[in-house]
């Protein structure tokens, strides 16, 4: 089954006009991110210590990025301890690879999947799909998206810009196509539904050998792999194949087993408004006679090493994906997440995915480096933070890296600017830039405006400014004169 991806996607701005056309999707997110606000904001109210454990948090995360090598190695001893494999990716085709042979190994033609950020920014469902495998969302939301042969547009809600009545002509159209079909006669009620969708994964999670997950934490102290989530279809991944593979970013790390506390705080609050979520599942190695009898782990850089590397935007790393600053940004409300073309979609991917690519390349990637710039910068995402990331700080630290990396490849603009700094640093040429100003203004007269064609470039800037004619005496023209008359 093949899958859509965001290679390939316009600029921001481009993508971003396209989505404001979409009243029904809007309207969707604006109902739909103003209820999960409201529901957070009142959870954390309850919590008289938020700001302590919002400090302790980010402390935590800052001192795995400090210690991430010892770390990695310490997890790896552990995991490797507790009879699981340890793979190493340095990027997303090693990954998939390390993926697509361990299914293979097992003459897998299927796998039933938990919902991963780590595992769609590598596009391992169509890693494997050219490998002949079938890959099966069995998160309800990705199993929306995945159905629709659309794309996620949330951290935590993928399918938050689809309405009940598209998402059950989803199910009536597509789901007896890759299975069960749904119930003849469905309505667009939630529960039935969530029954459509439990009763076509029930068949999925039986017969599949091999699952694939990610992960939300992964304790070094002793090798265990923890995943948070609200509808039990993890717990089934987890539990009923022989085989489980989960990829998981070197960044999320916890160094030890009490650092846990401060996250399963913090991270149901932000996310799903929950004091504790539904189901939380963790693993060390294997167990025999108990689950899954032969678990890989792979650790995917992917960028991460590069990101840091960077004293500022480092502190990306510290994200534990709770979508939190999605629901509060201005500009995430009306575009959607499919305007980001990227995995990772609002402010947290407006820093991160730039930073993963690249925005050093030339040349450069007209998409990536357009999103530093999707932000209005209203500081609204670092309130929010639970590990409180000053994303607008990273922002504007992206946006002068886009800038100097402009400036030093020329391009139109860089070309116009180097030519005015040369004219600015020469006496010599700057005079004689007056004089030909000077010719200019008496070939305009008395409009006092000059109207430039030329160009769409020259167009497009000057259609919207004015530019005043040069005098038609400079003051070094005027200063001589009267010099040579005293």
């Amino acid at each position: 089954m093949s899958h859509p991806t965001f290679l390939g996607m316009p600029p921001f701005p481009e993508a971003a006009k396209e989505a404001l056309a979409n009243t029904q999707q809007r309207a969707n997110l604006a109902k739909a991110t103003a209820t999960i606000r409201d529901k957070r904001a009142r959870a954390v109210a309850e919590m008289p210590d938020w700001e302590h454990l919002r400090l302790a948090g980010a402390a935590v995360k800052d001192t795995v990025l400090t210690r991430l090598p010892e770390l990695l190695e310490q997890l790896e001893e552990r995991v490797t301890a507790a009879g699981g494999v340890v793979h190493w990716a340095a990027d997303a085709a090693q990954a998939n690879a390390i993926v697509a042979d361990i299914v293979k190994a097992h003459d897998g033609r299927e796998v039933v999947k938990v919902k991963s950020m780590a595992t769609q920014e590598i596009e391992l469902n169509n890693a494997l799909a050219a490998h002949g495998i079938d890959v099966w969302e069995t998160d309800l939301a990705e199993l929306i998206v995945q159905l629709g042969h659309d794309l996620p547009s949330h951290i935590l809600v993928p399918a938050i810009h689809r309405n009940r009545s598209e998402i059950r002509d989803i199910f009536v159209e597509e789901m007896g196509k890759v299975g069960r079909p749904a119930p003849d006669g469905i309505g667009d009620e939630p529960a039935a539904l969530a029954e459509a969708a439990r009763l076509h994964l029930r068949e999925k999670f039986l017969r599949a050998k091999v699952a694939v997950s990610g992960g939300n934490f992964a304790i070094a102290e002793t090798g265990t792999v923890v995943v948070l989530e609200s509808e039990g279809n993890g717990r089934m991944c987890l539990t009923l194949p022989q085989v489980l593979v989960t990829v998981l970013g070197i960044e999320k790390l916890l160094p030890t087993w009490a650092d846990l506390e401060v996250f399963m705080q913090l991270l149901p609050r932000s996310s799903t408004a929950e004091r504790m979520n539904p189901y939380t599942s963790m693993w060390t190695g294997v167990t025999p006679g108990d689950g899954p009898q032969e678990f890989h782990l792979v650790l995917l850089d992917n960028g991460r090493t590069g990101t840091l590397a960077d004293p500022t935007g480092r502190q990306a790393l510290r994200c534990i994906r709770c979508s939190a600053c999605l629901n509060v940004c201005p500009v995430y409300e009306r575009t959607g997440g499919r305007a980001y073309g990227s995995a990772y979609p609002g402010p947290i991917g407006a820093i991160l995915t730039p930073q993963l690519r690249g925005i050093n390349q030339h040349p450069v990637d007209a998409q990536t480096a357009s999103l530093p710039f999707a932000s209005s910068l209203c500081g609204a995402c670092f309130e929010v933070c639970p590990v409180r990331i000053d994303i607008p700080d990273v922002l504007v630290h992206l946006r002068a890296k886009v800038v100097e990396h402009k400036r030093g490849h020329l391009g139109t603009e860089g070309a116009v600017m180097a030519a005015m700094r040369a004219t600015f640093t020469s006496p010599r040429r700057l005079g004689a830039a007056q004089r030909l100003g000077a010719l200019g203004a008496r070939v305009v007269g008395r409009r006092g405006r000059l109207r430039l064609r030329g160009p769409f470039w020259i167009r497009a800037w000057f259609g919207t400014r004015d530019l005043p004619a040069p005098p038609g005496q400079s003051f070094r023209a005027w200063w001589r004169k009267q010099h040579d008359r005293s």
